[in-house]
């Protein structure tokens, strides 16, 4: 039974087309949607429309699946196979430029903050960036995170040539630090500070150096959706969005118990930790000053074109260099005064 208090909560995240009520045997579109990775705490936003009926409600026939590595989701919505999907923005601006034709563009910025991050121990000697001096520094060549590693150094004034970067394979860095076989390592913080945390690595040795901290201005994960879709169902991409935008703040709020709609779909988790991942993308990457300002989903035009020029650094364009309008479309996001917070 819900308190009265829960009850409010609810009804203050409902999507404007649950408060209005829904067309009675209107037909629903099919939407598939694309995750960037596997069922952790962070999906929790995506798969609460489906519990609540909220997607229904706006006229959708959702499914949302999981994905791995940077690139599949924006494959996978550039071909028109998935309509929409959650995918790195910056990630997003490479694929565009090696794919001017692509059919695929953000529509709303759901971390306004990267994850990235490198990642050390305090026993090693690490503490603050110049710290990585002299160190050895696992990183994955294709990880997204270590892409920003120019722009980190640039902007942190630590000597690039002084750190030894070994390239080591996706699922053995963890370990390895744990091992003390590297002194840090390059990733998301959301995810190795907690799987560090699970596999015994005393908490308070580990330095989460968030590269958003240090100058890397970016802004971080997106929903995508293929553009062709989108100008021909404007209406359900607007449906979509109003729907997610609802779950978001409801998953804001009460995170312990947005996390159960994951736990649902996969019970192997484990719950604490999803709980504990879930808060720190919410503090570090969704619930910035930048949103608390202006609302969710949307971006701050001049810090997204010094964005543009910060890929620059680590991307070399083939072709011109994208405006911050090529790569994200602000017309379906829901009415500013529904975007901010309460």
């Amino acid at each position: 039974m819900c308190t009265r208090r829960t009850g409010r909560l609810a009804w203050a995240a409902l999507p404007l087309a649950m408060m209005l009520g829904s067309v009675a045997g209107a037909p629903e579109t099919k939407v598939n949607f694309t995750l960037d990775r596997g069922l952790e705490g962070p999906a929790a936003p995506f798969l609460l429309p489906l519990e609540k009926g909220w997607y229904k409600a706006e006229g959708l026939n959702v499914s949302v699946e999981p994905a791995t590595g940077l690139i599949e989701p924006i494959a996978r919505v550039a071909s028109g196979v998935f309509e929409m999907g959650f995918a790195d923005i910056n990630e997003l601006i490479k694929y565009r430029d090696a794919n001017p034709k692509a059919p695929v563009r953000a529509v709303f910025i759901v971390y306004n903050r990267p994850a990235y991050a490198v990642i050390g121990r305090k026993s090693r000697g690490i503490a603050v960036p110049k710290d990585l001096e002299g160190k050895k520094l696992g990183a994955p060549v294709e990880d997204g995170a270590f892409a920003q590693w120019p722009i980190f150094v640039k902007a942190t004034g630590i000597d690039g040539s002084k750190v030894t970067i070994e390239n080591v394979g996706f699922a053995v860095r963890e370990p390895m630090l744990a091992a003390g076989q590297v002194d840090a390592i390059t990733g998301l913080s959301y995810s190795f500070y907690i799987n560090l945390k699970d596999k015994g690595v005393p908490i308070d040795d580990v330095v989460v150096m968030q590269m958003a901290d240090y100058g890397v201005d970016l802004y971080g994960k997106a929903i995508i959706v293929n553009t062709k879709f989108a100008a021909e169902h404007p209406e359900i991409v607007r449906g979509f969005l109003r729907a997610f935008l609802g779950a978001l703040k409801l998953t804001i709020k009460a995170p312990v118990n947005a996390v159960d709609v994951v736990l649902k779909r996969d019970d192997t988790i484990k719950k604490e930790l999803e709980i504990e991942r879930l808060k720190m993308v919410i503090r570090d990457n969704i619930v910035t000053p930048e949103v608390k300002a202006q609302g969710l989903g949307g971006v701050d035009a001049a810090r997204f074109a010094h964005a543009i020029d910060q890929i620059a650094l680590t991307y070399k364009f083939k072709n011109e260099k994208p405006t911050p309008d090529a790569i994200f479309d602000a017309s379906y996001l829901p009415p500013d005064e529904m975007r901010k917070l309460r």
